[in-house]
This record gives structure tokens, sequence and C-alpha cells, in this order.
């Protein structure tokens, strides 16, 4: 199948940049703290899903402009407007949001999200559907669905934050609708670290993993996803076919040359 390019990929509702293998999307409405709209939802979708076929990018980085990261979907241009739906309409606009984060499970690249200040919402399902989430100290998560009347239960927040902070805690969260500060995020295992620069450390590891074996990680992301649905015996089988697979790829050859030259390996992704 013939691989595609993304660095060009101009999308109308976010930024787009990619340099040295990282692609960082911005969302750009800091007037309304970077809320989403129908449009960009889908647009986000797209862009997750082409990635799958890109090889030029092996890193993604999620920010937001103006100190902070997303307020979740727009009150006037989706909250509005879902209240006069019919249930068809509904279902398929959850459907949309959901494979939003599908597409960001399915593709190879590690997604790293650099979180600051307001993260709610739908903001905050990004977050948690990222492979690793740095802070700054200003970050405020909230999954405020049943603050609005609705469940918790939005975009897999009941099936993925579990995973990421134990049952209890995501409970807490779910029901109260409450803020997670900076520092109770890093304490319970949501934040990979904080710091005044949290995009700035999002965008060392996304090039420390994308001078890595790329083939390779992509490999360890699939595997970290799909294991949630196995039992140990299938996951250790899974991991050997896995594993296998790495070893006939050029990047093994590479750094076992690299080993016995007493040098550091060069990877190129193949």
């Amino acid at each position: 199948m013939q691989q595609t390019s993304v660095t060009d990929y101009k999308p109308e509702h976010f930024l787009w940049e990619v340099a040295e293998g990282v692609g960082t999307i911005t969302l750009n409405r800091p007037e309304r703290k970077n809320p989403l709209t129908f449009e960009s939802y889908a647009e986000l979708r797209d862009l997750f899903r082409t990635l799958v076929y890109a090889d030029d990018v092996d890193t993604v980085v999620i920010t937001g402009a103006g100190g902070n990261f997303c307020s979740g979907g727009d009150v006037h241009e989706i909250i509005g407007p879902l209240t006069k739906m019919s249930m068809s309409e509904l279902i398929a606009f959850t459907r949309m949001t959901g494979d939003l984060v599908k597409a960001m499970r399915a593709c190879r690249q590690p997604v790293i999200s650099a979180v600051e200040g307001v993260c709610a919402g739908a903001g905050a399902i990004i977050a948690m559907a990222s492979d690793l989430r740095y802070a700054g100290p200003s970050a405020k998560v909230a999954f405020l669905f049943n603050r609005v009347g609705l469940a918790g239960c939005d975009m897999g927040a009941c099936s993925l934050l579990p995973r990421l902070i134990g049952q209890g805690r995501a409970s807490e969260l779910l029901y109260f609708g409450r803020s997670m500060s900076a520092e109770e995020g890093e304490r319970w295992g949501f934040f990979n670290g904080i710091s005044e620069q949290p995009l700035t450390d999002a965008l060392a590891a996304a090039k420390r993993i994308s001078s890595g074996p790329t083939f390779a990680n992509g490999i360890t992301k699939t595997q970290l996803h799909q294991q949630w649905n196995m039992s140990v015996d299938q996951a250790i089988e899974c991991e050997a076919q896995a594993q296998a697979i790495c070893m006939q790829t050029e990047d093994f050859r590479r750094a076992y040359h690299a080993f016995i030259e007493k040098q550091q390996p060069v990877f190129e992704g193949d």
C-alpha cells in the first residue's frame, strides 16, 4: 500500500506542523480556551486516520494556544445544537467523537499531550487518549460531563481512565466532575511529569521516540492497546509473534552491529 506524506497537510480548524519526524497539533482558538466544534472533531479524526499510512511522522504532540489546552465542546457551536437534535442525529455525533479516540489509539505514532490551564470535557478525553501527558503547574483536568447532565461514560472514559489512575480515582472524577490538579494528576499516574514548559517536555519526548526504532515503537503501541482485551497467555503469544516481526527489521540488525562496534545505533525505522 502506498504511504502518505502529511508534512504539507493544511487543516482548516487547528494548526499542524511537522519537524524532525514530529507532527504538532495546536488547538488554536485561544480566545475561547480552544473549544472543539463539529468540524474540528471530524478533522482531527480524519488526520489521525491518515497518520496510519504516513511515513514522514513518527510521533504526534497535541497542545493548545494561549495557555490552555482545550475547554471541550463549544457551548454555542455544539452544546446548544445538541439539545435540538433527534436521537439518530445524537448517536451519529457521539459515534463521531468516539471515532476520534479510536483513531488516536489506532495510529502507529505515539501521541503526547502538553497540557496547560483548562483541560475539560473532550479536552480531558484527548489528553486521556494520548500515550504520554506532560503538564504545566496550571493544568486542571475535568471530566465534567455530569455537571451538564450527562454520564461520565463519554468517548471511552469509563474504559481508559480507570486503567490510567485506578477505578476509585476515576469514579471520583467521573461522578463529581471536579478538576484534577497537575500535582494530583502526576501523583495518580495521569501525567508523566510537571514543569513550567510542558510543550518543551512533550517535544523532547517526541523527538527521543522519533529517533528510536519507530517501526518497533509502533508495534509497542499496538500491543499496549490490544492487550487490554487478552488473557496473559494470549498476550504472551501475541508478543512472541510481534517481537519475531521486529527481529526481521533492519533497525534490529543496526542495533546489533552498533553494539559489536561499541557505537550508538542510528535507527531508520525499517
